[in-house]
């Protein structure tokens, strides 16, 4: 099953969401939702009290939730709570909330926005580009940061070639890089910005972008050449 992840924004909040290609349909983070609509502090505690009253009733609706990878806000994929749009509207009237009439309107809007998408793709980049200057990025460095990412793909992928597991593995290597670069390991990184769960490469400048990427095209120019067999003869590269 082919899914597509991305960050929607709902007025001025997150919502991460999937796209099914097979099934053609969106899935949408549970507890994402939860905490706009009800402005909880603790969403997940919400959630888990919701599910305890919605069984009682009978309802139906947290069978047909799924599990899915999302990306959290510290970058890793874990697994999430996530219905789809019909199930989400069906969540919604479990939720008295003054937003409930606003987020409706909006899941219309995502599922009509990706109709135009599937037939002209440069909407999906420029409303990519909406999204993050609507966060305070600059243009420049929107561009700076898919170019990053087009980087990190080939270099993940040259990893994956050479038998280099994603989790743990990928994080030695990504670390022993930022090391070479900046002298810290991304934990030490993060600590420098005062970051917690946020991504790391949201929150750098144009130069560390820059740098970042220059570090990581030679490590996978390195790679390709050297050929290495081994997680160690990773590091040596």
């Amino acid at each position: 099953m082919k899914k597509n992840t991305a960050i929607k924004l709902f007025e001025s909040s997150r919502v991460r969401v999937h796209w099914d290609n097979d099934l053609e349909k969106w899935y949408f983070s549970v507890i994402d939702i939860i905490g706009i609509l009800t402005g909880s502090s603790n969403p997940r505690r919400y959630w888990s009290d919701l599910k305890i009253k919605l069984n009682a009733e009978g309802s139906q609706l947290y069978e047909k939730i799924v599990q899915l990878k999302m990306k959290a806000f510290d970058g890793k994929l874990r697994e999430t709570d996530a219905a789809d749009t019909e199930q989400i509207f069906r969540l919604i009237q479990s939720i008295p909330s003054p937003k409930a009439e606003p987020f409706k309107i909006w899941l219309a809007k995502v599922g009509y926005e990706r109709l135009q998408e599937n037939e002209d793709p440069e909407i999906t980049f420029d409303r990519a580009m909406e999204t993050y200057l609507k966060m305070g990025y600059s243009s420049n460095w929107f561009n700076q940061r898919l170019k990053s990412i087009e980087v990190r793909k080939e270099l993940t992928d040259e990893w994956e070639k050479r038998g280099v597991k994603k989790g743990q593995e990928f994080a030695f290597l990504t670390d022993e890089i930022t090391q070479a670069w900046a002298g810290l390991t991304t934990k030490q990184y993060k600590n420098l910005k005062d970051l917690k769960k946020e991504n790391l490469r949201d929150n750098m400048t144009n130069l560390e972008l820059v740098l970042n990427m220059l570090a990581e095209t030679s490590t996978t120019e390195l790679s390709k050449k050297a050929k290495p067999k081994t997680l160690n003869e990773n590091k040596i590269t």
